[in-house]
């Protein structure tokens, strides 16, 4: 195959050459260098839409070979059901960071979901108790059945909740993953009910209003809440944010976008009472989970070195592999 030009990859070639496994592997190695100030800081960009919007994240990943990386997503959380498209759709551009050339371009679905995935799995691996055995999902998507094969692989998961606003959707999920994983899945249309039993609970939602409340979640528990990408959603109790130990994938889009964003606006904390960021308990500079009754919250907004990571990875991968085709935007 001749290699000259820009790398194309589909998105069937993208979920061939990423596992779940080695997403999760590379993106704690990734949040570990920059808790250790190895890779800069990135932030995102938001551009509002009617029914959605479109968000940019840009990361720099110096190694090696450097690379400059861009993810352009959109989010229409109708998609599904007005347009039987995906919620979450767009590509990622990959760039040699010593003279700029466009290397690749990826679609970016498969992408997000596993980097999604893996950060809260590397989160569970320091905050959550290693015996943790019983776990709620709420939202039952691609994210949804992401976030359970991760989780399943860092912890030892026996009993498993599926919480859905549809109740079809969390019954395939129960069906299917549980034959998947062998593991014992059911569906629940209670889902205070179901937090109130769990040791971990992972919240993959659009809601816009919380739902996780204070008085539902026992002490011990881990929760990853992943759904809060732009500061109209929430999905946790902002009382429960104050109580708790938060530990932010990026300190500032937790503090603009995400769900300690809300408990900030309510008064109830401050930027200065978020516990660390993933990064830093990764490196080592902030431990992690010490006894049995602490409270952690992953606020996970997204952050751009998890697609940098990923996408990376599967440029080489690709490379080497002989997968996908090349173009040239010059004639």
């Amino acid at each position: 195959m001749k290699r000259d030009g820009t790398l194309l990859l589909k998105r069937n070639e993208v979920g061939e050459l990423l596992t779940l496994r080695d997403c999760i592997d590379a993106v704690e190695n990734v949040f570990r260098l920059q808790g250790e100030e190895k890779i800069p800081l990135t932030g995102i960009l938001g551009i509002k839409g009617r029914g959605g919007g479109l968000h940019v994240k840009a990361g720099l990943l110096p190694a090696e070979k450097s690379y400059l990386v861009v993810k352009l997503n959109t989010n229409y959380p109708a998609n599904r059901t007005r347009f039987s498209l995906p919620t979450i759709q767009g590509l990622i551009f990959v760039c040699d960071a010593e003279n700029g050339s466009p290397l690749a371009i990826l679609d970016s679905i498969d992408i997000t979901i596993k980097r999604t995935a893996a950060a809260s799995a590397v989160a569970a691996k320091f905050l959550a108790r290693q015996n943790s055995a019983v776990t709620t999902i709420c939202g039952c998507g691609a994210q949804g059945r992401a976030q359970l094969r991760a989780i399943r692989s860092v912890l030892p998961l026996k009993k498993v909740y599926a919480f859905d606003l549809d109740p079809g959707s969390a019954k395939n999920f129960a069906n299917e993953i549980s034959r998947e994983l062998t593991i014992d899945i059911e569906p629940v249309g209670d889902c205070a009910k179901a937090i109130q039993q769990s040791d971990l609970v992972v919240t993959c939602t659009t809601s816009t209003q919380f739902f996780v409340r204070k008085e539902d979640v026992r002490p011990g528990t881990f929760i990853a809440a992943v759904g809060a990408d732009d500061e109209h959603k929430q999905e946790i109790d902002p009382a429960l944010m104050a109580s708790s130990k938060v530990v932010a994938d990026s300190l500032d889009q937790a503090c603009t976008i995400g769900d300690t964003h809300h408990a900030i606006a309510q008064g109830l904390m401050r930027r200065e009472d978020v516990y660390a960021e993933l990064g830093e308990v990764a490196a080592g500079k902030k431990t992690g989970r010490t006894t049995d009754y602490e409270i952690f919250i992953f606020d996970s907004t997204g952050v751009a070195i998890e697609d940098a990571v990923s996408a990376v990875a599967v440029y080489e991968r690709a490379r080497a592999a002989g997968i996908g085709s090349y173009f040239k935007f010059a004639a």
